[in-house]
């Protein structure tokens, strides 16, 4: 006999609210992480979230996930990288230039 063809609920919620045992069946679904089963879903007022489908006997879930967007520009990064402001940058090239000048008398 087949089963009544009912249709699930779908549910929008963040992880870290899901039951814990709900928690860990995501986590053992997605055991190398969610980079390639995230979707950006967007709402109607522009704003958006990341979410990842799960699947219940009973239940469609899509799991929000927290995602921390890097708003900071590459200028911004090169700057910090290759900041010249290194406390003592200036004294260690000193003293290697002194011991080359040493070695040459």
């Amino acid at each position: 006999m087949t089963k009544p063809n009912i249709a699930k609920k779908h549910i929008v919620k963040s992880l870290h609210n899901l039951p814990l045992e709900i928690q860990e069946a995501v986590k053992e679904k997605y055991p190398l992480g969610f980079a390639d089963a995230m979707m950006r879903i967007s709402k109607p007022n522009g704003d958006f979230f990341y979410a990842v489908p799960f699947d219940t006997e009973d239940v469609s879930y899509m799991v929000k996930i927290d995602v921390k967007i890097d708003d900071q520009t590459q200028e911004e990064d090169d700057k910090d990288y290759y900041d010249d402001e290194i406390k003592g940058a200036d004294e260690i090239q000193d003293d290697g230039s002194e011991a080359d000048d040493e070695e040459e008398d």
